[in-house]
């Protein structure tokens, strides 16, 4: 099966600390300019707890204390003609600041109020929200 036809597994990561959701501008890869979680692709054999703490600390500097499942969107980003499911991810992280770690694809890292998001939002997050209707209702059921 060629590339173009994989459906590849991604992680999110929604980091929510004193009301804010951590979320960078995506540059370079798929999604450029929008604002995303942290997150990447699951490695083979690794569990997504694993892969959320591996990916957050690789963008943020971050270390993450817990790590819970929240859900999983199906996102086809038709420009790109690529195929995801990603995997959902609550990360606590209570300390420390947000780094640039890879510049190449974050252009900076912001907390924003869950009621007042940047756009353009990066597709899995925009799939995640309308299943719940707003930032503030996907909290609310966490």
């Amino acid at each position: 099966m060629g590339n173009k036809e994989e459906v590849r597994v991604g992680v999110g990561v929604i980091i929510v600390r004193e009301g804010k959701i951590l979320l960078g501008k995506r540059i370079g890869a798929h999604g450029a300019q929008t604002w995303a979680t942290p997150g990447g692709h699951l490695d083979f054999t690794e569990t997504p707890e694993r892969c959320a703490a591996r990916e957050v600390y690789e963008e943020t500097g971050l270390t993450l204390d817990t790590v819970k499942k929240i859900g999983f969107t199906n996102d086809i980003f038709e420009l790109e003609n690529k195929h995801y499911v990603t995997l959902f991810m609550l990360g606590e992280s209570e300390q420390g600041q947000a780094h640039i770690m890879e510049p190449k694809k974050c252009l900076k890292w912001q907390w924003f109020d869950m009621d007042a998001l940047p756009k353009p939002l990066f597709l899995p997050l925009v799939n995640l929200l309308k299943e719940h209707g707003d930032a503030k209702q996907l909290l609310s059921v966490l």
